[in-house]
């Protein structure tokens, strides 16, 4: 009886579990017989299976339930679950032949891949500050490894170690926050604290609190002023996972965020939009002022990813807990348009055993004379990151400039502006190098056959979206409107 009545407790986290069972399944796999392939295709498996039931439950209709008090699977989750696992599996496609020529053992790479997406998905249900904290740790614990796996470059252990020291610094700060709000509020579940917060308010411990909070969830997201670790660590990190990271880490901690905000009561406090406010305009400023000065195409997109995020931050202090749609399009734009960026990298990458990347500017001169489709591919993403009409990143700007408009912040929105028209120069910078003249011997260069592999057909696949999307919006907005915060006791 007691075990039946917890596994129908824990269905409405199968899609986790099924990550779960996937990741056991590699484990054993690797113990018993190694093979890189193998372990890849069950991981892309297990990724497809856990999306694919996720979709079958939008059409049998989604009924919000609570799980043991700790998760809310609503239709919010299970949307922000399905962008991870989307990001989840164009990285483990990457990864696959970026890691072929490795000389150590590839097939870990999957098991820690598999854990941190178990523990991403279970971010954006988290309701409870033990549940907040335990599934944040169960995603990062596993990418300090991810980062550093190809330990044979120094930048890559270098960027694992960083990742690490700053990345525990934060969540220990996140950790002393629940600690303090607790002391005083006496609850830990969001929507119970939300009734209780505002009483106490006036408590100094409650303000420190509440400030590690915004500043701990600040640093994941990488914005300013806490995103100085952001790139160094794209930089050294082998770039699938500098995607993966850029991707289904933020992914987790913005829907995790946005719920926290939404349910706890904390953006009716005084001052809190204040804070927000502040945090956007700086990363706005930093992140695009900090990547006109870039030569290396990582570190652009790492600042460029502050800058956006910076947006998205305008989206939350322009919305509601009724328009959480604003912030998915753009988020759902943004990962579609990350993976195909940062897959261009990773296959101009991939075929040498130098243990090279293609990371500065220099590598992709006269691209357009080699390799004309994944030129016209990278062009499309810088496009749209530009935020161009006709692609999805235009849609995306749009539609948050316009929920800053609609609320009357017309500095924030003309910081959206301006900031896009800072971010045009070094994303034009990108396309102009690869027009160029062509050297006569180029340093590094993607396989001849690239468009054939599996990461080829996704970066391709990701490039009609961005423009399919820029030109018929009508189904990310469709989309984006499933995702709605459920409050369940």
């Amino acid at each position: 009886m007691n075990f039946t009545l917890q596994i129908s407790e824990l269905m409405p986290l199968a899609p986790v579990l099924i990550v779960a069972v996937t990741a056991i399944i590699a484990m054993l796999l690797v113990a018993l017989k190694r093979n890189h392939t193998l372990v890849a295709t069950i991981s892309v498996i297990g990724l497809n299976l856990s999306a694919a039931y996720i979709v079958w439950q939008f059409w049998q209709g989604v009924q919000p339930s609570s799980v043991m008090g700790l998760f809310t699977v609503d239709p919010f989750a299970l949307v922000y679950m399905l962008m991870i696992l989307i990001a989840a599996l164009a990285c483990c496609t990457l990864s696959h032949a970026y890691i072929d020529s490795f000389k150590d053992s590839k097939e870990e790479l999957y098991i820690l891949l598999l854990s941190s997406v178990a523990g991403a998905m279970l971010m954006v249900a988290s309701t409870h500050y033990a549940s907040f904290f335990i599934s944040l740790e169960m995603m990062s614990i596993p990418v300090y490894g991810m980062l550093a796996y190809t330990y044979q470059r120094s930048q890559s252990l270098e960027s694992g170690v960083k990742y690490l020291v700053l990345s525990a610094t934060a969540s220990a700060m996140m950790l002393m926050g629940f600690a303090y709000m607790y002391a005083y509020t006496g609850e830990m579940s969001f929507t119970a604290s939300a009734m209780k917060v505002v009483e106490v308010i006036h408590e100094p411990l409650v303000v420190v609190g509440l400030g590690l909070v915004v500043f701990g969830v600040a640093f994941k997201l990488s914005l300013a002023p806490f995103h100085k670790w952001t790139s160094d660590v794209y930089q050294g990190a082998p770039t699938p996972m500098a995607t993966f990271l850029a991707t289904v880490a933020k992914v987790a901690m913005l829907g995790l965020a946005l719920r926290y905000f939404l349910t706890s009561g904390t953006l009716v406090l005084d001052g809190m939009m204040t804070v927000l406010t502040v945090i956007a305009v700086l990363s706005i400023v930093f992140g695009n002022l900090l990547a006109v000065t870039q030569v290396n195409i990582k570190r652009i997109l790492a600042y460029s990813s502050i800058a956006h995020f910076g947006y998205l931050l305008v989206a939350l202090v322009s919305t509601d807990v009724s328009s959480v749609s604003t912030i998915t399009v753009y988020i759902a734009v943004y990962v579609l348009t990350t993976i195909g960026a940062f897959g261009a990298v990773s296959l101009m990458s991939s075929p040498y055993n130098n243990l090279d990347e293609a990371e500065s500017l220099a590598d992709y001169r006269g691209l357009f004379w080699r390799r004309p489709v994944l030129t016209a591919t990278l062009t499309v993403m810088m496009l749209s990151l530009a935020g161009i009409p006709l692609t999805a990143g235009f849609i995306a700007k749009f539609v948050v400039v316009l929920a800053a408009v609609a609320a009357t912040n017309w500095f924030l929105a003309a910081m959206i502006i301006i900031g896009s028209g800072i971010g045009l120069y070094y994303y034009l910078r990108v396309m102009v190098v690869m027009y160029m003249t062509a050297p006569s011997k180029p340093r590094i260069d993607a396989q001849g056959n690239w468009g054939q592999s599996a990461g080829g057909i996704m970066v391709l696949a990701a490039a009609l979206l961005v423009l399919l999307f820029g030109i018929y919006p009508e189904p990310v907005l469709k989309f984006a409107e499933l995702a709605k915060i459920a409050v369940v006791q």
